[in-house]
Protein backbone atom coordinates (compact mmCIF):
# COMPACT_ATOMS: atom_id res chain seq x y z
CA UNK A 1 0.00 0.00 0.00
CA UNK A 2 2.83 2.36 0.89
CA UNK A 3 4.54 1.70 -2.44
CA UNK A 4 1.33 2.26 -4.36
CA UNK A 5 0.68 5.44 -2.40
CA UNK A 6 4.20 6.63 -3.02
CA UNK A 7 3.89 6.03 -6.76
CA UNK A 8 0.58 7.86 -6.93
CA UNK A 9 1.90 10.71 -4.83
CA UNK A 10 5.03 11.06 -6.93
CA UNK A 11 2.92 11.44 -10.06
CA UNK A 12 1.70 14.84 -8.99
CA UNK A 13 3.41 15.94 -5.78
CA UNK A 14 6.60 17.51 -7.09
CA UNK A 15 5.13 19.14 -10.19
CA UNK A 16 2.20 20.64 -8.34
CA UNK A 17 4.04 21.93 -5.30
CA UNK A 18 7.55 22.70 -6.47
CA UNK A 19 7.36 25.81 -8.61
CA UNK A 20 7.61 29.43 -7.75
CA UNK A 21 6.72 28.99 -4.16
CA UNK A 22 7.64 31.96 -2.04
CA UNK A 23 6.29 32.09 1.49
CA UNK A 24 2.91 33.71 1.55
CA UNK A 25 1.91 32.24 -1.78
CA UNK A 26 -1.30 30.29 -2.29
CA UNK A 27 0.66 27.06 -2.00
CA UNK A 28 2.06 28.08 1.37
CA UNK A 29 -1.30 29.21 2.72
CA UNK A 30 -2.78 25.87 1.75
CA UNK A 31 -0.77 24.36 4.57
CA UNK A 32 -2.57 26.27 7.28
CA UNK A 33 -0.67 27.07 10.44
CA UNK A 34 2.73 25.46 9.88
CA UNK A 35 5.07 27.45 12.06
CA UNK A 36 8.71 27.32 11.15
CA UNK A 37 10.75 24.98 13.35
CA UNK A 38 14.53 25.23 13.51
CA UNK A 39 16.41 22.81 15.75
CA UNK A 40 20.11 22.52 16.42
CA UNK A 41 21.53 19.01 16.63
CA UNK A 42 24.74 19.21 18.68
CA UNK A 43 25.65 15.54 18.09
CA UNK A 44 28.75 14.57 20.14
CA UNK A 45 29.46 18.20 21.07
CA UNK A 46 30.62 20.18 22.96
CA UNK A 47 33.33 18.60 25.11
CA UNK A 48 32.28 19.78 28.58
CA UNK A 49 29.23 20.78 30.58
CA UNK A 50 30.55 24.31 31.00
CA UNK A 51 30.82 24.67 27.22
CA UNK A 52 27.30 23.30 26.79
CA UNK A 53 25.87 25.72 29.32
CA UNK A 54 27.63 28.64 27.66
CA UNK A 55 26.36 27.62 24.22
CA UNK A 56 22.80 27.22 25.52
CA UNK A 57 22.94 30.68 27.09
CA UNK A 58 24.24 32.14 23.83
CA UNK A 59 21.41 30.50 21.86
CA UNK A 60 18.84 31.91 24.28
CA UNK A 61 20.36 35.36 23.80
CA UNK A 62 20.27 35.29 20.00
CA UNK A 63 16.73 33.87 20.06
CA UNK A 64 15.51 36.96 21.88
CA UNK A 65 15.92 38.97 18.70
CA UNK A 66 13.73 36.59 16.68
CA UNK A 67 10.57 38.46 15.71
CA UNK A 68 9.00 35.58 13.79
CA UNK A 69 6.46 33.31 15.52
CA UNK A 70 8.38 30.05 15.24
CA UNK A 71 9.70 27.12 17.25
CA UNK A 72 13.38 26.87 18.18
CA UNK A 73 15.12 23.94 19.85
CA UNK A 74 18.54 22.57 20.67
CA UNK A 75 19.05 18.81 20.80
CA UNK A 76 22.05 17.89 22.92
CA UNK A 77 23.87 14.91 24.48
CA UNK A 78 22.27 13.21 27.47
CA UNK A 79 24.70 14.50 30.14
CA UNK A 80 23.83 18.10 29.25
CA UNK A 81 20.04 17.84 29.00
CA UNK A 82 19.10 18.81 32.56
CA UNK A 83 21.41 21.83 32.63
CA UNK A 84 20.40 23.03 29.17
CA UNK A 85 16.71 22.65 30.07
CA UNK A 86 17.31 24.80 33.15
CA UNK A 87 19.12 27.50 31.18
CA UNK A 88 16.47 27.66 28.43
CA UNK A 89 13.47 27.57 30.79
CA UNK A 90 11.11 30.46 30.10
CA UNK A 91 12.85 31.36 26.84
CA UNK A 92 11.92 30.83 23.20
CA UNK A 93 14.23 27.79 23.09
CA UNK A 94 13.04 24.25 23.79
CA UNK A 95 15.27 21.23 24.32
CA UNK A 96 15.40 17.83 22.66
CA UNK A 97 17.30 14.60 23.15
CA UNK A 98 19.29 13.13 20.26
CA UNK A 99 17.95 9.60 20.75
CA UNK A 100 16.04 7.37 23.19
CA UNK A 101 16.13 3.69 24.10
CA UNK A 102 13.26 1.33 23.27
CA UNK A 103 12.74 0.09 26.85
CA UNK A 104 11.42 1.90 29.91
CA UNK A 105 13.75 0.42 32.55
CA UNK A 106 15.76 -2.65 33.42
CA UNK A 107 19.09 -4.31 32.68
CA UNK A 108 20.03 -2.19 29.66
CA UNK A 109 23.44 -0.69 30.40
CA UNK A 110 23.88 2.61 28.62
CA UNK A 111 20.22 2.95 27.68
CA UNK A 112 18.28 6.15 28.39
CA UNK A 113 14.51 5.87 28.69
CA UNK A 114 11.82 8.25 27.55
CA UNK A 115 10.68 8.84 31.13
CA UNK A 116 14.21 9.92 32.07
CA UNK A 117 14.32 12.32 29.11
CA UNK A 118 10.90 13.72 29.90
CA UNK A 119 11.69 14.15 33.59
CA UNK A 120 14.45 16.71 32.93
CA UNK A 121 12.20 18.91 30.81
CA UNK A 122 12.74 17.90 27.18
CA UNK A 123 10.08 18.49 24.54
CA UNK A 124 11.57 16.78 21.48
CA UNK A 125 13.47 13.60 20.60
CA UNK A 126 15.37 13.00 17.36
CA UNK A 127 14.59 9.58 15.85
CA UNK A 128 16.29 7.82 12.95
CA UNK A 129 19.19 10.17 12.26
CA UNK A 130 21.38 8.84 9.46
CA UNK A 131 24.31 8.52 11.85
CA UNK A 132 22.27 5.89 13.65
CA UNK A 133 21.06 4.30 10.41
CA UNK A 134 24.36 3.94 8.61
CA UNK A 135 26.95 2.93 11.15
CA UNK A 136 28.57 6.15 12.37
CA UNK A 137 27.43 5.25 15.87
CA UNK A 138 24.93 2.44 15.26
CA UNK A 139 23.21 0.53 12.44
CA UNK A 140 19.64 0.53 13.63
CA UNK A 141 16.61 -0.61 11.67
CA UNK A 142 13.41 1.15 10.71
CA UNK A 143 11.61 -1.20 13.12
CA UNK A 144 13.81 0.09 15.95
CA UNK A 145 13.13 3.68 14.95
CA UNK A 146 9.40 2.95 14.89
CA UNK A 147 9.59 1.49 18.41
CA UNK A 148 11.43 4.58 19.60
CA UNK A 149 8.95 6.89 17.91
CA UNK A 150 6.14 4.99 19.62
CA UNK A 151 7.78 5.57 23.00
CA UNK A 152 8.10 9.27 22.31
CA UNK A 153 4.48 9.71 21.23
CA UNK A 154 3.12 7.64 24.12
CA UNK A 155 5.05 9.85 26.54
CA UNK A 156 3.52 13.05 25.17
CA UNK A 157 6.81 14.33 23.77
CA UNK A 158 7.33 15.16 20.09
CA UNK A 159 9.52 13.13 17.72
CA UNK A 160 11.61 14.49 14.88
CA UNK A 161 11.76 11.58 12.42
CA UNK A 162 14.73 11.77 10.06
CA UNK A 163 14.63 10.29 6.56
CA UNK A 164 16.95 10.56 3.59
CA UNK A 165 18.99 8.78 0.96
CA UNK A 166 22.68 8.00 0.59
CA UNK A 167 24.80 9.38 -2.25
CA UNK A 168 24.52 6.11 -4.19
CA UNK A 169 20.74 6.10 -3.78
CA UNK A 170 20.54 9.72 -4.89
CA UNK A 171 22.63 9.05 -7.99
CA UNK A 172 20.37 6.09 -8.81
CA UNK A 173 17.35 8.43 -8.60
CA UNK A 174 16.00 6.50 -5.60
CA UNK A 175 15.72 9.42 -3.18
CA UNK A 176 11.92 9.50 -3.15
CA UNK A 177 11.57 5.73 -3.00
CA UNK A 178 13.98 5.59 -0.05
CA UNK A 179 12.08 8.33 1.79
CA UNK A 180 8.76 6.57 1.13
CA UNK A 181 10.08 3.29 2.54
CA UNK A 182 11.58 4.94 5.63
CA UNK A 183 8.37 6.87 6.24
CA UNK A 184 6.20 3.78 5.78
CA UNK A 185 8.21 1.79 8.32
CA UNK A 186 9.01 4.61 10.72
CA UNK A 187 5.41 5.82 10.95
CA UNK A 188 3.81 2.35 11.12
CA UNK A 189 0.87 2.42 13.52
CA UNK A 190 0.92 6.21 13.91
CA UNK A 191 -2.57 7.69 13.73
CA UNK A 192 -3.73 10.87 12.00
CA UNK A 193 -4.21 12.48 15.41
CA UNK A 194 -0.70 11.51 16.52
CA UNK A 195 0.80 13.01 13.37
CA UNK A 196 0.06 16.44 14.85
CA UNK A 197 3.08 15.90 17.11
CA UNK A 198 5.43 14.49 14.47
CA UNK A 199 8.03 16.53 12.61
CA UNK A 200 9.73 15.01 9.57
CA UNK A 201 13.34 15.97 8.81
CA UNK A 202 14.57 15.29 5.29
CA UNK A 203 18.33 14.85 5.52
CA UNK A 204 20.07 13.59 2.39
CA UNK A 205 22.96 11.60 3.83
CA UNK A 206 25.36 12.89 1.19
CA UNK A 207 24.82 16.45 2.44
CA UNK A 208 25.28 15.87 6.18
CA UNK A 209 28.53 17.34 7.43
CA UNK A 210 30.06 17.27 3.96
CA UNK A 211 29.59 20.89 3.01
CA UNK A 212 27.41 19.71 0.12
CA UNK A 213 23.89 21.08 0.19
CA UNK A 214 20.87 19.98 -1.79
CA UNK A 215 19.86 22.92 -3.95
CA UNK A 216 16.57 24.56 -2.96
CA UNK A 217 15.06 22.93 -6.06
CA UNK A 218 16.20 19.44 -5.02
CA UNK A 219 15.13 19.94 -1.40
CA UNK A 220 11.74 21.41 -2.33
CA UNK A 221 11.09 18.59 -4.79
CA UNK A 222 11.63 15.94 -2.10
CA UNK A 223 9.75 17.91 0.57
CA UNK A 224 6.78 18.25 -1.79
CA UNK A 225 6.97 14.53 -2.47
CA UNK A 226 6.97 13.73 1.26
CA UNK A 227 3.92 15.95 1.72
CA UNK A 228 2.16 14.19 -1.15
CA UNK A 229 3.06 10.83 0.44
CA UNK A 230 1.45 11.99 3.69
CA UNK A 231 -1.67 12.98 1.77
CA UNK A 232 -1.88 9.50 0.26
CA UNK A 233 -1.20 7.64 3.49
CA UNK A 234 -3.31 9.89 5.73
CA UNK A 235 -5.20 12.79 4.12
CA UNK A 236 -4.59 16.26 2.76
CA UNK A 237 -5.31 17.92 6.09
CA UNK A 238 -2.55 15.89 7.74
CA UNK A 239 -0.17 16.53 4.86
CA UNK A 240 -0.80 20.26 5.08
CA UNK A 241 -0.19 20.39 8.82
CA UNK A 242 2.96 18.27 9.28
CA UNK A 243 6.19 20.25 9.41
CA UNK A 244 9.05 19.03 7.23
CA UNK A 245 12.52 20.29 8.11
CA UNK A 246 15.54 20.22 5.83
CA UNK A 247 18.89 19.08 7.19
CA UNK A 248 22.28 18.82 5.54
CA UNK A 249 24.99 21.49 5.88
CA UNK A 250 22.46 24.27 6.58
CA UNK A 251 24.40 27.51 7.13
CA UNK A 252 23.81 31.26 7.27
CA UNK A 253 24.70 31.59 3.58
CA UNK A 254 22.04 29.14 2.33
CA UNK A 255 19.23 29.23 4.89
CA UNK A 256 17.30 32.10 3.29
CA UNK A 257 16.86 30.39 -0.07
CA UNK A 258 15.98 27.06 1.56
CA UNK A 259 13.36 28.60 3.86
CA UNK A 260 11.76 30.42 0.91
CA UNK A 261 10.58 27.08 -0.49
CA UNK A 262 6.88 26.45 0.19
CA UNK A 263 7.27 22.94 1.61
CA UNK A 264 10.37 23.54 3.74
CA UNK A 265 9.16 24.39 7.22
CA UNK A 266 12.45 24.71 9.06
CA UNK A 267 15.81 23.06 9.49
CA UNK A 268 17.65 20.47 11.54
CA UNK A 269 21.05 22.12 11.85
CA UNK A 270 24.26 20.28 12.67
CA UNK A 271 27.66 21.98 12.77
CA UNK A 272 26.30 25.50 12.36
CA UNK A 273 24.30 25.10 15.59
CA UNK A 274 27.50 24.86 17.66
CA UNK A 275 28.15 28.62 17.68
CA UNK A 276 25.66 31.39 18.28
CA UNK A 277 27.44 33.39 15.56
CA UNK A 278 26.19 30.89 12.98
CA UNK A 279 22.99 29.62 14.62
CA UNK A 280 21.73 33.14 15.29
CA UNK A 281 21.50 34.13 11.60
CA UNK A 282 19.86 30.79 10.85
CA UNK A 283 17.02 31.23 13.33
CA UNK A 284 16.73 34.87 12.25
CA UNK A 285 16.65 34.05 8.53
CA UNK A 286 15.21 36.61 6.16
Amino acid sequence: AAAAGAEAAGAWGASELRGGGLRGSTLRLKGGDRKYFIAGNWKLNPSTLDEAKALAADVVKVSEGCKRDMDIAVCCPYPFLASVCEITKGSKVSVGAEDVFTEDKGAFTGGVSISQIKSVGCKYVVIGHSERRHGNIASESDATFNAKLRKVLDSGLEPILCVGETKDEYEANLNKAVCALQLSKGLAGVSKEEMKKVTIAYEPVWAIGTGLVATPEIAQDVHAYIRSWLAQMYDQETADSVRIQYGGSVAPNNVDTLMACPDIDGALVGGASLTAEKFGPIINFK
